[in-house]
């Protein structure tokens, strides 16, 4: 099994408060969503500091480089549909973003690393672990 890294696990990366290898199983595979690569983009370009903003676009832009992105294919797209019917139906919600991370990683047969414990449990199927 491998593992799909949530944008709530990549920001302490990138501030460098947290190290990947101290938590990631060397053996698994780990990959991030295309979303979540929007997510740490979004970052960059909210930054109104200019130094800062340079600073953080390079290490947002190392993460990227180091990390396999997933794309949001229509067999996903598929996936997403049926998980969010299934949460719209038990009157449960989560975040756009956070659903299509979640049809990524079960559609890969991975696990979600993540810090929000509130959304990810909520989906059927998907493992879980905090980072």
């Amino acid at each position: 099994m491998g593992t799909l890294i949530d944008t709530s696990v990549l920001i302490p990366v990138e501030r460098g408060e947290l190290d990947l290898r101290g938590v990631a199983d060397a053996e698994e595979p780990l990959a991030m969503a295309a979303v979540t690569a929007s997510e740490l983009l979004h970052g960059v370009h909210a930054t109104k500091d200019v130094v800062r903003r340079a600073r953080i676009e390079r290490s947002v832009e190392r993460i990227i480089a180091t990390i396999d992105i997933v794309p949001f294919t229509l067999a996903i797209a598929r996936l997403h549909a049926q998980l969010s019917a299934d949460l719209e139906a038990r009157g449960a919600r989560i975040g756009a973003h956070d659903l299509m991370i979640a049809a990524t990683a079960i559609w890969l047969d991975y696990r979600v690393a993540t810090r929000d414990l509130r959304s990810f449990p909520k989906i059927r199927g998907l493992g879980v672990v905090r980072w």
